[in-house]
């Protein structure tokens, strides 16, 4: 075997032999359409690592005959940009060259000028790769004189099929017999998270770990496990990946699917993110339980303290407890809806001023229409309760807060339509 990764060995040679990417690739579908008419434009391709990007710009510049030159927003310098520049006069710039630029988010605003005018002219036609949204990462400069393109992570099954390739490789450039169960490679697919390079490396690792007897060589479930345990559920704090991840954690609590909020916690949890975790699950209680079940804000509270005081690993199960109650407690955001509508009425400049009963001060001033400030006490009244003017004058009457459709708040909106005698 060479020194070369086999994820480099095993790079795909036509459109058909990558994995995934079904959207974009499959027959009669824009990209692939575009890529086989030759007349390639300035693309962004938008995704996670590991799903083809970089492969796909190097099969787009083989197949347009184009130079390809490549570059990383991390490291590379406006004086790099120059140099490619400077080949447009040269033999490797007679097709044009196509420019694959990793991670463009780190590109600053004078490095993207100095491209755009060869982008414009056609001289230079750039491929950009980022794991970002581009919309919020990227230049307008650029995206205007791009089209963008999203990559998905990829299928269980597509990686499957990219594991077995990668087995069946090593078999032949070693010649020696592999084998391998189904368990084990349905647990890289699993394990790699939908990157296929991650998964391709782990097939790598699991050979070369693996100790070869006769011209056999048996890979074990235990090897594998031990070599992928974590690869899947590490991510980036601060990319879209992150925030994915936890939308669907609070999505699944509020859509009343204890099973899929449990399985986005162990992710979140997994990547050792237990503030995140607990954060968004006492959101969640609040906002999307509330007032159909009160109760529920101090439970949750005890089991986040309870969570942050044992740590990892031990947290996952208050936390668990907690996520399932949750999940299944009837739902209202009754009162989140109320502060939503008050907060935009403040905001809007709404409501200045106070009731004059209200006021915390007991003289009037000159100008006071009625002296006195005749606030009713409610404890002095049946019921506690005295109907008297809360709201200031410019709202008089608006109503923020509608009772949910729920055993609890209906229960309280019906003690309180009979003490008002409301009909």
């Amino acid at each position: 075997m060479t020194n070369s990764p086999l994820a480099d060995r095993l790079r795909p040679q036509t459109l058909d032999d990558i994995a995934g990417q079904h959207h974009l690739l499959d027959k009669d579908k824009p990209l692939r359409r575009i890529i086989e008419s030759g007349s390639i434009p300035n693309m962004v391709f938008y995704g996670p690592s590991g799903v083809g990007k970089t492969t796909l710009a190097t099969m787009i510049a083989k197949k347009t005959n184009r130079t390809l030159r490549k570059l990383n927003g991390t490291t590379a310098t406006t004086a790099d940009i120059r140099s490619i520049v400077d080949e447009l006069s040269g033999f490797s710039g007679i097709n044009g060259i196509l420019l694959y630029l990793d991670e463009i988010q780190y590109f600053n605003k004078k490095q993207q000028q100095t491209l755009l005018e060869f982008i414009e002219n056609g001289s230079i036609t750039l491929i950009a790769s980022t794991t970002e949204n581009p919309y919020f990462y990227v230049y307008s400069a650029i995206l205007s004189r791009s089209t963008v393109f999203e990559f998905k992570a990829l299928e269980k099954a597509d990686v499957e099929k990219a594991v077995r390739r990668a087995f069946a490789f090593l078999e032949k450039e070693s010649g020696e017999e592999i084998s391998v169960s189904d368990k084990a490679v349905e647990h890289i697919a699993y394990a790699c998270g939908g990157d296929v390079r991650k998964a391709v490396n782990a097939v790598e690792l699991s050979f070369i770990a693996s100790g070869a007897s006769g011209g056999k060589r048996e890979i074990d479930y235990e090897t594998v496990t031990a070599l992928t345990q974590k690869s899947a559920v590490k991510y980036d704090r601060e990319g879209d990946e992150h925030y994915d991840l936890l939308s669907a954690f609070q999505k699944s609590m509020r859509g009343s699917d204890p099973d899929a909020a449990v399985h986005y916690l162990a992710r979140i949890l997994a990547a050792d993110d237990l503030p995140s975790a607990c954060r968004r699950l006492m959101v969640c209680a609040c906002e999307d339980v509330g007032l159909a079940n009160p109760q529920i804000i101090p439970i949750v509270k005890a089991a986040v303290d309870a969570a942050m005081m044992v740590g990892l690993p031990e947290a996952r199960i208050p936390l668990a407890d907690a996520v399932i109650l949750v999940a299944m407690s009837p739902k209202s955001n009754s009162a989140y809806e109320a502060i939503g509508k008050a907060m935009a009425d403040v905001q809007s400049g709404k409501g200045g001023g106070f009731p004059r009963q209200l006021q915390n001060k007991h003289y009037d001033g000159e100008d006071a229409k009625v002296k006195g400030q005749n606030y009713l006490y409610p404890h002095n009244y049946p019921d506690h309760w005295v109907e008297q003017q809360y709201l200031p004058d410019s709202l008089a009457g608006t109503v923020y807060y509608e009772p949910g459709k729920n055993k609890t708040e209906q229960a309280y909106a019906e003690y309180w339509k009979k003490i008002k005698k409301i009909k």
